[in-house]
């Protein structure tokens, strides 16, 4: 039996600690992983198991399951469920997150991003629609300091929030802005000026521009009024959703007004807000 003298003892394990060492070393390194959990990546792929790394804010990786690492923090997911954020593709946060940034009710359930503009937007806005906005605040009260939609986005911004915001410009916000509420059809030069209100949003970050043709006064801009805010929106990219203008007994045309839009843009148009199956008035 081979006998190791105190010195060649010392030796082997300073040379077992460097081989050691190196291996580690070897390893990658990563901010966070967090393990054990099933992953769903947002593709429609079945979930894996598999370990998710981070480096710099961003997913670098997707470890096999217990794949050695080097991590400054490791968080153990205990099979639940680990997915991308959430998109709220419906968001009316849109006073409650200039009150409370945390979004704390979408936050604990994973929604990382918030898209406002159902027909109607957060600007532009005028001294007349401030003055109104100011009068119809109940519970959630604020000021008002912005006039654009960009300076709403940038105001949320500096008062700091915790999900990502975006936003369409409403065709409703765009008619009150230049033509207020009655049911009027807009001039040549009105619409112009709503197509300048729509591409100055679009400079400031806009989606494009979403419309809620049920209610007033959206419902009173006709076909030929939301191709004009379309079309100014397409030409920076912009897409088309709306809450169509019936869901029950014109329900078919309703979507063909959708789908005219969007033919006449040459950009996507989606569908937002139709009825259930089995709600009261749907068609049969």
């Amino acid at each position: 039996m081979p006998r190791f003298t105190p010195t060649l003892l010392a030796f082997t394990l300073a040379l077992a600690a460097c081989t050691t060492a190196r291996s580690a070393d070897a390893l990658p390194r990563y901010d966070l992983v967090i393990r054990n959990g099933v992953v769903y990546d947002g593709s429609g792929s079945p979930p894996q198991r598999v370990d998710v790394a981070v480096r710099d804010g961003r997913i670098v990786e997707l470890l096999h399951a217990g794949k050695a690492a080097h991590a400054g923090k490791e968080i153990d997911a205990g099979g639940k469920a680990v997915a991308p954020g959430f998109i709220n593709v419906l968001s009316w946060a849109t006073e409650s997150l200039i009150v409370d940034g945390r979004g704390v009710s979408d936050t604990k359930q994973g929604v990382t991003l918030e898209i406002f503009g159902e027909g109607w937007s957060m600007g532009p806005v005028n001294e007349r629609m401030k003055a109104d906005a100011l009068k119809q605040q109940a519970d959630i009260r604020y000021d008002i300091p912005w006039t654009t939609l960009g300076g709403y986005l940038e105001h949320l911004q500096q008062r700091g929030v915790t999900p990502n915001v975006a936003s369409f410009i409403g065709t409703a916000t765009v008619r009150i802005h230049e033509l207020g509420e009655d049911d009027v059809k807009p001039t040549p030069e009105q619409l112009s000026r709503m197509q300048d209100v729509v591409r100055q949003a679009m400079r400031e970050g806009a989606l494009g521009v979403g419309s809620s043709l049920i209610y007033p006064p959206g419902r009173f801009a006709e076909t030929d009024e939301l191709i004009a805010l379309a079309k100014a929106a397409a030409e920076s990219g912009g897409g088309y959703i709306s809450h169509m203008r019936s869901e029950a007994d014109r329900l078919l045309e309703g979507i063909d007004e959708v789908v005219a839009i969007a033919r006449a843009t040459g950009q996507h148009a989606e569908i937002y807000h139709l009825k259930a199956a089995g709600e009261k008035n749907w068609p049969k």
